[in-house]
């Protein structure tokens, strides 16, 4: 007969135990990966000294920001680094520029990074979700 023990006398995991914590540590993950918008809007605040949804100010408007050509926002007075990078503002590419801007894009005008992934995470949620 097989012996059915783990080496401390007790029964070993079911395969069953393992799917459900599996599953369940990826349901927590994603939802954490999808951001909190509310908190993101309280996070925004720090943004507005030099940014703000509807209207260019130190740096340009972030109404539309995500799934928009970076530089190219009328009326804003862009770096040429930012006008010539080529790039489109992703939820990925936003996580990159908030880390470290100038790292992305050097030369830019940027200079403010957020080092929290989860502030970067409910922050790209709340532009994604109420910047439209």
């Amino acid at each position: 007969m097989e012996d059915r023990s783990n080496h401390r006398g007790g029964r070993r995991p079911r395969p069953i135990f393992a799917v459900v914590l599996t599953a369940t540590v990826f349901a927590a993950g994603a939802a954490n990966a999808a951001g909190d918008a509310t908190r993101g809007q309280t996070l925004y605040k720090d943004c507005q000294n030099c940014h703000s949804i509807e209207k260019n100010d130190v740096g340009p408007m972030h109404k539309g920001v995500v799934g928009r050509a970076a530089g190219t926002v009328p009326g804003y007075d862009y770096s040429a680094a930012l006008k010539n990078a080529k790039i489109v503002w992703t939820e990925e590419n936003l996580d990159k520029w908030l880390t470290d801007p100038q790292g992305l894009i050097p030369e830019t005008k940027m200079f403010f990074a957020v080092d929290n992934p989860q502030d970067r995470t409910d922050l790209i949620a709340f532009l994604k979700d109420r910047a439209r």
